[in-house]
């Protein structure tokens, strides 16, 4: 099969699809006029554009239902993803729901949270739920901190990737810039995961941590890293520190042996 460039999988083809889905669900739903606002004028687009443009007519087809609208999606998500995978192997398409609930959803909190889960468990909610922490922010943590004991691999990730606050392709967390403190708590929840998939995000974001905050990241890594620290955590420590270790910081060096 001859490469395709990412942004070109949203496209007629894909509103199609979700018109399809959401007939099924939605007997009343306007599929012609969703495809044609969702791709009218779409080919100069680029990514973030194209799937901001799909969601906006998602909204348009509902008239500001955002309960509505939201109900209907959840119910064409399909099944959950088995695998460690990221955002853009398996259900691509899921990106314009996601970011329906981004753009849409913060006055319908609880709605919203239910909507990220399902939708982190088959693609990402990393990027839907960050209006909610600059917006909500306790109780959006509140329920991150729950999700990082969820049974579900992707819900368990959802909670420190999304909390990252420097998050590639996503606006910065200046919240979390300013004073990580709040977001420890989840890592903390997150250090012995079995799960490489969580390992990552968690050493990732204790990675953005140390460029800001290195003396709170610091802190957080000499409280794990003790005698009898397990492999997991061993792994998240080691990468988290792989940009100091890469500048000979001596600190890190000396963390790592």
């Amino acid at each position: 099969m001859a490469y395709k460039k990412l942004k070109y999988w949203f496209d007629k083809d894909l509103a199609d699809r979700l018109a399809d889905k959401l007939s099924v669900v939605d007997p009343a739903f306007d599929r012609k006029t969703f495809i044609q606002n969702a791709t009218a004028g779409l080919e100069p687009l680029e990514l973030k554009d194209r799937v901001e443009k799909m969601a906006d007519a998602l909204y348009a087809r509902y008239h500001g239902d955002y309960p509505k609208g939201v109900s209907s999606l959840i119910k064409i998500l399909g099944p959950e993803n088995e695998n460690e995978t990221g955002m853009f192997t398996e259900y691509y398409w899921v990106m314009p729901i996601a970011k329906f609930v981004e753009t849409y959803g913060l006055e319908n909190f609880d709605l919203s949270m239910h909507a990220i889960e399902e939708i982190t468990k088959r693609n990402t909610g990393e990027y839907a739920i960050r209006p909610y922490l600059e917006n909500r922010q306790q109780k959006t943590l509140a329920q991150m901190k729950a999700w990082s004991l969820h049974p579900n691999v992707h819900v368990r990730r959802l909670s420190s990737e999304g909390v990252r606050p420097r998050l590639p392709w996503a606006k910065k967390l200046d919240v979390f810039i300013d004073d990580p403190k709040p977001i420890i708590p989840i890592l903390n929840n997150l250090k012995d995961d079995p799960s490489r998939f969580v390992q990552k995000s968690v050493a990732n974001c204790l990675n953005d941590i140390l460029k800001d905050n290195y003396d709170i990241g610091k802190e957080v890594i000499e409280r794990w890293n003790t005698k009898r620290i397990r492999k997991e955590r061993k792994w998240i420590v080691k990468h988290a520190l792989r940009n100091l270790t890469k500048s000979e910081d001596a600190w890190a060096l000396h963390m790592i042996k």
